[in-house]
């Protein structure tokens, strides 16, 4: 089992919230924008990452010459192995933002099919315009993502009477019925009436929402993303939102932010919130309670949870 002693945090607030640390373990503040406040780069064997804009700070955990985990404060983690590299293990936040996203998820679909959106730009001019809008109710979603987030988010929509359809990697059963699998989507498509993408950024699933799913997509179908934006084929999406034939709303986007010239912004059938899902009141508490108890695995010489690439970890099974 590595030896995890010196671990920095993005912020002298996070450090607090989890201090008193557990015994054996030293906590140090580093940003990854400047040097770290109270130890060497080569000292610091664990990182955790900011939760906002991580991204653009990756670069620097090759400064740390010693480092053996990398914790994110995201469900997602495009780019943090490999900018860790391969000796080190990476793990995310899975489960801390579900709750949150998939409340946002489904408020994004409430929103755009009762035109909650049309009714707030209406509020600015007085305009009183009443319509009949769709109902979430007897509508049929198709959900491109099963792991927590998913499986949150189709809790969410039981209450709702919608006949669900669930899409992974591969088709299977599992404790809550039928999973499609991915190459099933265009077929699938035809058939649904809103389209809620939360699935993982990797290879496989970059633009796996192509021109094809929403081309074989009903007249007036509505796509939802809460997960990452090249997830879904922007320009094919932009194309078919703009037309009027489609509706859309995006919490993630690509690229993000949308340059502020982009088509989607003036268009009346897109919805647009700046990545918002799991940016709520419930992140805390939640990310607070996970660090400490990866801290307390690590204290413990225990593999910490939700590793994604295992490094160093995985001879300690």
């Amino acid at each position: 089992m590595p030896s995890i002693r010196t671990v920095s945090f993005p912020d002298r607030d996070l450090l607090d919230r989890l201090s008193p640390l557990p015994e054996g373990i030293r906590g140090t503040i580093w940003d990854l924008k400047s040097d770290p406040k109270d130890a060497a780069l080569a000292e610091i064997d664990a990182v955790v990452l900011p939760y906002i804009d991580a991204g653009a700070v990756l670069g620097s955990l090759s400064k740390a010459s010693n480092l053996q985990l990398v914790q994110t404060q995201s469900t997602g983690y495009d780019g943090v192995p490999e900018a860790a590299g391969p000796a080190a293990a990476v793990a995310t936040a899975a489960g801390v933002h579900a709750a949150a996203t998939a409340e946002l998820a489904v408020g994004l679909i409430l929103a755009k099919l009762r035109g909650i959106d049309a009714a707030a730009r209406d509020q600015q001019t007085g305009s009183w315009r009443p319509q009949r809008r769709r109902s979430l109710a007897d509508r049929r979603v198709l959900l491109l993502g099963v792991g927590g987030i998913g499986h949150e988010i189709a809790k969410r929509l039981a209450p709702f009477e919608v006949e669900l359809t669930r899409v992974g990697s591969s088709a299977r059963t599992d404790a809550y019925g039928e999973v499609h699998a991915a190459a099933e989507l265009v077929s699938l498509a035809a058939s649904h009436d809103v389209l809620v993408a939360v699935t993982p950024l990797s290879e496989e699933t970059h633009r796996l929402v192509s021109a094809d799913v929403l081309s074989a997509l009903p007249d007036g179908a509505l796509v939802v993303n809460g997960g990452r934006g090249p997830v879904v084929d922007t320009d094919a999406l932009t194309a078919e939102v703009v037309s009027g034939r489609l509706h859309c709303a995006l919490d993630v986007v690509d690229p993000e932010p949308l340059p502020s010239d982009h088509p989607l912004w003036k268009s009346e059938n897109a919805l647009v919130t700046p990545h918002i899902g799991g940016n709520a009141s419930a992140f805390e508490p939640r990310i607070v309670k996970l660090l400490a108890s990866q801290l307390e695995a690590l204290a413990a010489g225990n593999r910490p949870a939700n590793l994604v690439q295992e490094g160093p970890f995985s001879a300690a099974r």
